[in-house]
């Protein structure tokens, strides 16, 4: 079944590469079951593994040099080997006990819905079929969500990276002064200016380098103690932008930095981009689900004022990657943006073209795509605003338990304000808070060990310089239990 199929000479596939087309029913359903009780029996035992352990050097060595199969192999071998070598050694995000980065476990109900919008294949580039309108419809739900208008438009995509290239593409195609798509960056009168402060994510240069703005030309904004973004700042660094005859295009704000959890003050950068007509893209990725809490509902309600949102569903909504969402206010100045339709491709009302419905393909880069919709549509479903309000209280709930242990303990420095469901400290007994060096040193060979003793799973970052551990609670599945033994954890680490 793998493997490229040998020609017959009548010029046939071989007869066993064309037996995956001839599965029968009861063949689907057995390999099926079969696979079912792999993924039942995977989710249902994570708590009685490691969070975590490495692939093993000999399996690295044999998939790293290893020749394309010639003949295919049968399908139960297949999930043996899988059984055997792959399922074992799991990132590790679906444990209860992985605290790393911002990684979710999969909702379940996300991951049937994955094979079943597999089975169905389609592209969604457009056309007249059912992944389309549900797309329509799941964008347009997280459009009411964030407050966005009638007119605002919203794409799937691959995650915040892509979210935020597609944004700050819209934004230089409006703001640049001049026809971008024609004459390209060297039509430019002047630079083009973006601007952000230092907590902002690391995709945000890589999609101006993209954009041939050059990352010399992303202003680097000050942030307060907080490490939110100073709205003066961002205000006085514009004004000089334009003293000095550059282009103000753009300012990335943050809903939730993966850092720390920080929100920058949604309002007042948003009033600072009307006076100067600069776009506001908001990066809310990880954060802008809070929005559905209690607690974060009216912070984050400034979001509605963003020209262009990236919400990552696969994040902190528990959707299967891959699923980024990008939302932008005026859906005219996202297809004016990419919007470059061949002959085949064109829509005048016929049936194919949905009464003449633009394409999908047309409101972003990526022109084949998958059906990332059904997913986000069977989750949202599924568990109703209700239920994830429910749910990231939760979590949220659980990293405010950590924080304020971690505050009353004598032994750990604890990174204030703590924000979201993210919490960042590091061991700090009296013996090493008189040398910095030697406090990020020893920390660093906690996280190590924390992180193969398969008990818990932190990640890390660098706050002002100084070396920090980083939990990140986005599991439904995380207990009080589980979070009370992390402080004891890392003693026995630094033991």
């Amino acid at each position: 079944m793998n493997g490229l199929p040998a020609s017959a000479s009548d010029g046939h596939p071989s007869r066993r590469s064309l037996r995956q087309w001839e599965w029968s029913a009861d063949e689907i359903r057995r390999v099926g079951y079969g696979v079912v009780d792999m993924i039942a029996a995977h989710l249902t035992t994570l708590r009685q593994k490691a969070v975590f352990q490495p692939f093993p050097p000999e399996l690295a060595e044999k998939y790293l040099n290893s020749e394309p199969p010639e003949s295919g192999q049968e399908v139960d071998d297949l999930l043996a080997a899988f059984a055997r070598e792959i399922q074992p050694y799991p990132f590790g995000n679906g444990h209860p006990c992985f605290w790393g980065w911002v990684n979710p476990p999969p909702t379940t109900v996300g991951i049937f819905a994955d094979a079943l919008a597999a089975a169905m294949n389609p592209s969604c580039a457009g056309g007249n079929h059912a992944a389309i309108y549900i797309e329509r419809e799941v964008t347009n739900w997280f459009r009411q969500i964030i407050g966005f208008p009638p007119e605002a438009m919203g794409l799937l995509v691959s995650g915040g990276s892509v979210a935020a290239l597609t944004g700050l593409a819209v934004a230089r195609h409006v703001h640049c002064g001049y026809d971008v798509r024609t004459k390209g960056l060297q039509g430019s009168p002047t630079r083009l200016r973006f601007y952000r402060t230092a907590e902002g994510h690391g995709c945000h240069q890589k999609a101006i380098e993209l954009l041939g703005i050059g990352s010399e030309n992303l202003c680097i904004v000050e942030h307060d103690r907080s490490l939110r973004m100073i709205p003066a700042a961002l205000d006085a660094a514009i004004r000089e932008d334009l003293r000095r005859g550059f282009k103000p295009v753009a300012t990335i704000a943050s809903a939730g930095t993966v850092n720390t959890g920080v929100i920058d003050p949604l309002d007042e950068i948003a009033d600072v981009c009307a006076e100067h007509r600069v776009w506001l893209h908001v990066d809310g990725a990880y954060g802008a689900p809070a929005i559905l809490t209690a607690q974060y509902a009216k912070e984050l309600s400034a979001l509605a004022r963003a020209d262009s949102l990236a919400l990552d569903p696969h994040k902190w909504l528990y959707v299967p990657v891959e699923a980024g969402l990008v939302l932008v206010r005026n859906a005219q100045h996202m297809r004016a943006t990419f919007s470059l339709v061949p002959p085949y491709l064109q829509t005048d009302g016929n049936v194919a073209g949905v009464g003449g419905l633009p394409w999908f393909s047309e409101y972003g880069y990526q022109q084949t795509r998958g059906f990332r919709a059904l997913k986000v549509w069977m989750a949202l479903r599924y568990h109703g605003l209700d239920g994830y309000k429910n749910l990231l209280e939760h979590d949220i709930m659980l990293a405010k338990r950590l924080f304020e242990a971690l505050r009353a303990a004598g032994d750990f420095d604890v990174f204030e304000p703590q924000s979201l469901s993210i919490v960042c400290f590091r061991y700090a007994p009296p013996q090493l808070k008189r040398d910095r060096s030697a406090m990020d040193a020893a920390n660093r060979v906690i996280l190590e060990k924390t992180q193969l003793g398969g008990r818990i799973f932190l990640s890390s970052t660098t706050l002002e310089g100084a070396f920090w551990l980083r939990a990140c609670i986005v599991n439904p599945g995380s207990t009080i239990q589980d979070v009370d033994i992390i402080l004891d954890v890392i003693r026995g680490a630094a033991a």
